[in-house]
């Protein structure tokens, strides 16, 4: 089954960090621009970081930057979001993305765009 599967996500305090993962059955993610959105409740997805398929390209959303870090490891098969100094509005289900046909830049500013693969989303929860 070609699917996406995050993982990683959890309840923390203010100021901790979680890893996310983001792992694809199926298929290979080598050569796919991936991104991770998230979207809290009663708000409109958006998008966090993404990374280019071709040469590792990242960009972030003006809310994470210096605080989130989007790696892959293609021997793994798998997309990372490290997340330091998490913030209450950092809370939502996050949700990665796969798209063979968008640069990265491109790929951050389409939230709700029919990409190639979707997951099925991991819930942060950023609370004291």
């Amino acid at each position: 089954q070609l699917q996406l599967v995050e993982s990683g996500g959890d309840l923390v305090q203010p100021g901790g960090s979680l890893r996310l993962s983001c792992a694809a059955s199926g298929f290979t993610l080598d050569y796919y621009t991936i991104g991770w959105f998230r979207q809290a409740p009663g708000k409109e997805r958006e998008a966090v970081s993404c990374i280019s398929g071709s040469d590792d390209t990242t960009v972030y959303a003006d809310s994470v930057k210096g605080r989130f870090t989007i790696s892959r490891d293609n021997a793994k098969n798998t997309v990372y979001l490290q997340m330091n100094s998490l913030k209450p509005e950092d809370i939502g289900v996050y949700y990665c993305a796969a798209d063979m046909s968008l640069i990265v830049q491109a790929m951050c500013k389409f939230p709700y765009a029919n990409h190639d693969y979707w997951g099925k989303g991991t819930l942060v929860t950023v609370s004291s």
